[in-house]
């Protein structure tokens, strides 16, 4: 069983949103898949609750539980976990990553949320994690998003070559408990979604890196 978390300690950096279309990912690739929620604010939950279909499973999760759900979930045969973790929670982020296999960090490309991701690669790098950052919300046009890359590869932390872009299918597909490779199955943010999967499979199983090129081959 692999085990992949969400970690950013900035709110509003688009965790639940990659969590359950990364799931959804999984899940039509044939892997036995769920979502544990380790937020208060429990998001992924709600999104299954609206969700037609019982699959992946979502569970809302204490992080003082989460060794006996993940000792379960293997037990039970499941292939990969996702945890949607809580911003802000320096603790839980802890409890989440040190059972993880890869951990990504989704950060927004403005100071603020690049200021907060550095924190979050700061604690995965102080238990050794393996991480990449994922910049998420990138606009169309403008030089916040080079810059933003500039900074990230200045502190020598993994960069996910796959970026989710600013687009109106994610949040659209949200609304129906659905993700945007469900929704709109030919949109850009469908191929996005699809091309970070692979991106973070490979990840997971501790695969020769790759680069956007081959990344986007394997879309």
């Amino acid at each position: 069983m692999k085990i992949l978390s969400i970690i950013t300690q900035k709110g509003g950096a688009g965790k639940t949103t990659i969590a359950t279309a990364l799931a959804v990912a999984a899940q039509n690739d044939g892997l036995d898949t769920a979502i544990l929620d380790l937020d208060d604010q429990a998001t992924s939950c709600f999104w299954s609750d609206i969700r037609k279909e019982q699959t992946p499973a979502v569970k809302d999760v204490k992080a003082v539980r989460l060794p006996h759900m993940l000792d379960a979930l293997r037990e039970a045969g499941c292939d990969l976990v996702i945890l949607d973790c809580p911003a802000i929670h320096r603790d839980i982020a802890m409890d989440a990553a040190h059972p993880s296999d890869f951990v990504l960090i989704p950060t927004r490309a403005d100071v603020f949320d690049i200021r907060s991701m550095r924190q979050t690669v700061e604690l995965m790098n102080s238990i050794n994690k393996p991480c990449a950052v994922v910049l998420n919300f990138c606009p169309p046009v403008g030089k916040e998003l080079e810059d933003s890359r500039e900074i990230i590869k200045a502190l020598g932390v993994k960069l996910s070559p796959v970026e989710l872009h600013q687009r109106k299918a994610y949040a659209r597909a949200q609304q129906e408990g659905m993700t945007a490779q469900e929704t709109e199955p030919n949109s850009l943010a469908a191929q996005e979604i699809i091309a970070l999967y692979k991106y973070t499979l490979i990840q997971l199983n501790n695969e020769k890196d790759v680069d956007n090129e081959l990344v986007a081959s394997r879309a």
